[in-house]
């Protein structure tokens, strides 16, 4: 099974130059947030497959324009082919501004999805769109991560976590692939290719 993961910048290769079949090995799209609604309904379209979404702080228009034929998951456990997959988007509060969350709401939102987790028998893929604290997360204020994220995937210990918010051009050695015990954490900045087959070193 394969999965697109994107997030915070939309792949030129995909839409501007897309082509005819570049979609096609592809079972699951997955948007970590702060892409063009247009991007992802663009995506769904050429791809007939279905495209999951859960909020970036920038994806202040979702409300007014989301993107038509997509699934957004935030707080939500969905099962797809198997795959039971959460979204908790947003990043931690820096402006004030819209999907933006304290450490305590993070941690509240986690706690009221505890039931669906059990109820579902654990979690495969966690998709986010703040990374974990001290797991490719940034020094500055708007791009550190969240520490209930770590006590999520040290209790339920997912395949996957899979965020977007900090870019990897923001340095050269911003890492793409990290591991926590059982979990392997990955920046899905503008596109990853993940392949649950063969899985990222």
């Amino acid at each position: 099974m394969k999965l697109l993961l994107l997030s915070d910048k939309e792949c030129e290769y995909l839409w501007d130059y897309y082509q005819p079949g570049r979609l096609k090995d592809f079972d699951v799209i997955i948007s970590c947030g702060d892409l063009s609604s247009k991007y992802l309904s663009f995506l769904v379209t050429m791809a007939s497959r279905p495209v999951l979404y859960v909020h970036g702080n920038h994806d202040k228009t979702y409300d007014l324009h989301p993107p038509e034929g997509c699934d957004c998951i935030e707080d939500r456990l969905v099962n797809i082919r198997g795959l039971r997959i959460l979204g908790l988007g947003g990043s931690a509060l820096y402006s004030g501004g819209p999907h933006q969350y304290t450490e305590t709401q993070m941690a509240r939102r986690i706690r009221r999805l505890r039931y669906r987790i059990w109820k579902a028998g654990g979690v495969d893929i966690v998709v986010t769109h703040a990374p974990i604290q001290g797991y490719g997360d940034g020094e500055d204020y708007a791009h550190r991560g969240f520490a209930c994220l770590l006590e999520l995937v040290d209790k339920y210990q997912p395949r996957y976590l899979i965020h977007g918010h900090v870019h990897v051009n923001y340095g050269f050695d911003i890492p793409r692939v990290l591991h926590r015990g059982e979990t392997t954490i990955i920046n899905a900045y503008e596109r990853f290719v993940l392949d649950l087959d063969n899985p990222p070193g």
